[in-house]
């Protein structure tokens, strides 16, 4: 099968395309053909070994855990999917090889759901990582509840983006950091903008003067002591960028695939109370250019790779 794939670490000049064999489908496992996968910030540093004290790579590794496609071939004790079977998958194992940017991907039953029929395969791809992202910290680590305050950092982000649709569905008020050039796009996903940089901490107070009940940090630095600076007296802290949120008395947290999570997120969206921006497509032999755009940090919603499809 065709793949992307890279023999050691570095930036994403060690990206290569070209052929890599097929995955064997063991018991638990469902052989997919990806239609479309989408690029995370976790993917290229992973790329570059800032995850290798938690997840071994055995190279050569194919990249990416997000994916949208067909089942081809469940595995002998699969009786979740059939062939033909539309899914999603945050296929993450807990090393790195057997990744998503590729012709085919065998993936563990426990990380698929049922693809959203009423949406196409670049945007289902897109909510597998971020939406379980923010579904899992809100809910779980963070336990928002109707009638609160989130404050959403980078609220334009794959995973700000979903975490600001779903907190409101939660019924709580959302402000959301974000470029100017992106305010419209946070008040259409029903929340309110605010503009990060100096003088965040002094906006954030004259918007919610009690303070937040929660707060989602997404960027680490600044918007973390920012975050905590800004708290009601009992409010609550999480983030995914910065392990500095514990010195601040919050929790640090890391997605994990979850089947019944993932099939939640789809009914969200296939009623479409959830909604993935697609911003850029590139096909599966650009992978490497969409890397270099995901790490410029500046993407509204999601870049999605897309493989070519034949019957």
């Amino acid at each position: 099968m065709k793949a992307i794939s890279y023999s050691r670490y570095g930036s994403a000049d060690v990206l290569e395309y070209g052929e890599r064999p097929d995955p064997k489908v063991g018991p638990d496992t469902v052989l997919v053909k990806v239609r479309a996968a989408a690029v995370n910030p976790v993917d290229w540093k992973a790329r570059e070994g800032y995850l290798q004290a938690g997840l071994e790579a055995v190279f050569p590794v194919i990249p990416g855990w997000d994916v949208s496609g067909v089942v081809v071939q469940p595995g002998a004790a699969v009786d979740e999917f059939a062939v033909g079977d539309e899914v999603i998958g945050y296929v993450r194992e807990d090393f790195l090889s057997r990744g998503t940017f590729a012709e085919y991907v065998a993936a563990p039953v426990r990380t698929l759901a049922r693809k959203p029929l009423s949406i196409g395969f670049e945007e289902a791809a897109g909510l597998p990582l971020c939406g379980l992202t923010a579904y899992q910290v809100l809910h779980r680590t963070l336990k928002v509840r109707e009638g609160e305050t989130v404050l959403v950092h980078a609220a334009a982000g794959g995973v700000g983006s979903l975490a600001v649709q779903l907190a409101r569905h939660a019924g709580c008020r959302v402000i959301g950091t974000a470029g100017p050039h992106n305010h419209d796009y946070v008040t259409r996903l029903g929340g309110e903008p605010v503009e990060y940089g100096d003088g965040l901490a002094a906006r954030l107070r004259d918007l919610v003067p009690g303070g937040f009940d929660a707060a989602f940090d997404t960027v680490g630095g600044e918007a973390l002591r920012v975050s905590a600076e800004t708290l009601a007296p009992e409010g609550r802290l999480a983030s995914i960028a910065d392990a500095e949120v514990f010195s601040y008395g919050g929790h640090y947290a890391f997605v994990r695939p979850d089947a019944e999570d993932l099939a939640h997120l789809a009914g969200l969206a296939e009623q479409g109370i959830v909604t993935v921006h697609v911003d850029q497509v590139f096909t599966l032999e650009q992978a490497a250019d969409a890397y270099r755009l995901n790490e410029r940090g500046r993407t509204r919603g999601k870049i999605v790779v897309t493989v070519p499809w034949e019957d």
